[in-house]
């Protein structure tokens, strides 16, 4: 089991270890939603994204007008990588802190639900 402050080590960074744990959970990201949910700048998410579409870890496709990316199927490294993070989110981080950033509703509320 990795805690997140060892992906950041492994990983050269806070915002490249965040990218990657938001794409395993959500299984897929843009620059924006994944900056908004974290509070960091959008170039500094672009930046990382890039560097793992660059590397072979992540592709992307347009959806609109935004770049979604997503796991490339082709990385041989992938697996590994994948179970590394599964296990990050599952025993590494804080409920608290797992609950505000990787437990987002994605599906609208029916009108009328109370809150």
């Amino acid at each position: 089991m990795a805690t997140q402050a060892t992906l950041e080590t492994l990983f050269g960074g806070q915002a490249a270890a965040k990218v990657l744990l938001f794409i395993e959970n959500y299984g897929e990201g843009y620059a924006n939603w994944i900056a908004k949910t974290f509070e960091m700048p959008v170039s500094e998410i672009q930046k990382q994204l890039k560097k793992f579409e660059e590397s072979g870890v992540l592709v992307s496709r347009m959806v609109g007008t935004s770049r979604m990316y997503t796991w490339n199927p082709r990385d041989p490294a992938l697996d590994g990588l994948r179970q590394m993070l599964r296990s990050t989110l599952e025993y590494g981080i804080p409920q608290d802190r797992l609950q505000k950033y990787y437990r987002q509703r994605r599906r609208p509320r029916r009108r009328g639900k109370p809150l």
